[in-house]
């Protein structure tokens, strides 16, 4: 997720305006930033790796000439951070400027035809193919609409690309596909940007635009066409009522709401990295006589559920520890045979990457999954693989959480093709679930949030609640407790359901709240058999469960129902949200901030 915005006016320069725009999309990404302007013939640029403040004080954002001009700050998905890497891409001449938000999945490809025809690139990113399509295109005599659509008709992907050039110095072309766009107008100016907040202090009309069209825009006015058959599109502007603040946040009250909301996408992207890629980082695994997976926090809940998916997919059964106790459980006993998966959604946890150093120390291989580009997890990895969350503010991990459990199971997927510890056949009908997940997860948000609601208004002052699981839903219990204890501040425990009769069943009395976490799996029977314990010490049992499991629900004193139909391996994707979102409306019900937790911080750089 990176944030885009492009303006074009009749007079005055536009970079202060475009530096403070970017500002408002620095949620968006924030690993580097850039302008280009255009003016007297030439295109005028400034970028640099950094945050916004950051670069503006070393280059001056705000001083470069021009009317007309894009500005991009940056979340890395292809190429580390750097001045290089940064958006805006030109092409050969310095004549054509692009900005990206989005993947082009047959980027080498494209560079590589590029390349043989005499292109010279000199970033590592997949969207500077783009720029230099659209110079082959113009040196045909195509303008600069013409070019990007068949520019259009050749990658594969997702995108939002604005581009200018010197040729047409007085328009900009827009175009999207997957990737979010929105136009704003004012008498005299127009904008494009990935988000409202972009240009919401200057005017509060829109104009969307859709995926599979392309817009023109100049100071004096917009066409926006299909790129398919060039059909004109007429589409009246709408007034945003919201604040800047509001539409910072998409509208939704907190940013960890707008997180949740934002799953389906997230691991719909992630579900998008290449096979090879995955199956780069699988051989590795599978080449170790012993894996262990290091993480803390929700990234450890993680690793737990990897367990159950690597166990269960590929015979390979690693060993989940606590980053932060991993010198102290291992003694020293690690070589180069070894294996070590290190968890991190920023990328820059203290404990994660002491742990990864101390394996690399011994022998070991590291395989990093986090979230960030160039996070120093990815410095101290053998191989490293980058979710596609997109900037998560929340300091309470949700979409991160659900991304990693996603590249875990791609992993196991990668791997049961290779072990044939299950049959290919099942290997395909584990990977169509896994394609699903998006879906589901979409269709959860919107079936349980207002039972959420509802819920954490019947049970918010409740001081203490058990959250119980078997198999890999122990994964999903633990988060769900973590969640509640985190931004609401209730006393909330996750365990094995089997572990519960030893220990914490002494807390329960009449009322107390028991959640279970109950997937149509193999644990499912003895679930029940712990339902039922737990009801006749007079708890209140509240249930995630399948839609249609009546015996589960009829057990129940309240439940949250999950679409039918997901691989018990992967539950944990979808049958962990409507925890969330339970977590989010206690939190919400109690007055507290779920946006910022006491006492925590989004990376915890201290041992």
């Amino acid at each position: 997720m990176c944030g885009i915005i492009g303006v074009v006016q009749k007079r005055g320069d536009v970079a202060p305006f475009l530096h403070q725009a970017l500002k408002r999309l620095e949620y968006r990404g924030y690993d580097s930033v850039g302008i280009t302007t255009v003016a007297n013939g030439h295109l005028y640029m400034k970028k640099e790796r950094g945050r916004i403040d950051e670069v503006h004080r070393k280059l001056n954002l705000d001083d470069l000439p021009g009317s007309i001009g894009i500005g991009h700050t940056r979340w890395a998905t292809h190429g580390m951070p750097s001045m290089l890497n940064s958006h805006p891409h030109f092409d050969c001449k310095d004549q054509i400027a692009v900005v990206h938000n989005g993947v082009i999945d047959n980027f080498l490809e494209l560079r590589s035809k590029l390349s043989a025809r005499g292109h010279t690139f000199s970033s590592d990113t997949d969207t500077e193919v783009i720029p230099h399509m659209i110079e082959e295109f113009m040196n045909e005599g195509q303008d600069l609409k013409t070019a990007m659509k068949n520019v259009a008709l050749q990658i594969e992907g997702t995108y939002a690309v604005v581009a200018m050039t010197t040729r047409e110095p007085d328009k900009m072309c827009a175009m999207r596909d997957g990737n979010p766009l929105v136009i704003g107008e004012e008498e005299g100016v127009h904008y494009i940007s990935s988000d409202i907040p972009a240009f919401l202090p200057k005017t509060n009309k829109m104009i969307l635009l859709l995926d599979g069209e392309i817009a023109t825009l100049s100071a004096d006015g917009v066409e926006i066409e299909k790129i398919s058959d060039a059909t004109k599109v007429l589409r009246e502007a709408i007034k945003v009522s919201w604040t800047a603040d509001q539409a910072e946040r998409g509208g939704f009250p907190h940013f960890m709401l707008k997180e949740i909301h934002e799953q389906p996408d997230a691991v719909k992207n992630t579900l998008r990295i290449r096979r090879e890629v995955i199956a780069e980082a699988a051989e590795i695994i599978r080449n170790a006589d012993r894996v262990y997976m290091i993480a803390m926090g929700t990234s450890g809940h993680a690793a737990v559920a990897g367990q159950h998916m690597f166990g269960s997919l590929a015979g390979i059964l690693p060993v989940p520890e606590l980053a932060s106790d991993f010198s102290d459980t291992v003694y020293d006993r690690l070589s180069s045979r070894d294996c070590v998966i290190a968890i991190t959604q920023s990328g820059e946890t203290t404990d994660t990457i002491a742990a990864a150093k101390y394996a690399k120390r011994l022998g070991a291989k590291v395989v990093a999954i986090t979230n960030v580009v160039g996070s120093s997890i990815t410095q101290n990895a053998d191989y490293s693989l980058i979710t596609q969350a997109g900037p998560e503010i929340g300091v309470a991990a949700t979409k991160t959480f659900l991304v990693q459990l996603t590249v875990l199971a791609q992993i196991a997927l990668a791997l049961a093709e290779t072990t044939q510890f299950i049959d290919d056949y099942v290997v395909s009908q584990k990977r169509a679930g896994l394609l699903r997940l998006p879906e589901i997860v979409s269709e959860t948000i919107a079936r349980n949030e207002e039972r959420a609601r509802t819920l954490a208004a019947a049970y918010y002052d409740r001081p203490s609640f058990l959250f119980l699981g078997r198999g890999v839903s122990v994964a999903t219990a633990k988060e769900g407790a973590l969640k509640l204890k985190e931004i609401a501040y209730n006393h909330a425990e996750g365990y094995s359901a089997g572990e519960s009769k030893h220990g914490p069943i002494a807390l329960v009395q009449d009322g107390y709240p028991v959640v279970f976490v109950v997937p149509r799996d193999g644990t499912r029977s003895r679930m029940i058999g712990n339902i039922m314990e737990m009801k006749a010490r007079g708890a209140s049992i509240l249930s995630v469960a399948e839609r249609g499991d009546e015996e589960i629900c009829g057990l129940s004193t309240q439940y949250f129902e999950i679409q039918t139909g997901v691989e018990p391996e992967f539950s944990t994707i979808p049958f962990v949200v409507p925890l969330q979102l339970f977590s989010y409306y206690v939190a919400l019900k109690k007055g507290y901030d779920p946006d910022k937790p006491r006492n925590l911080a989004k990376s915890v750089t201290v041992l």
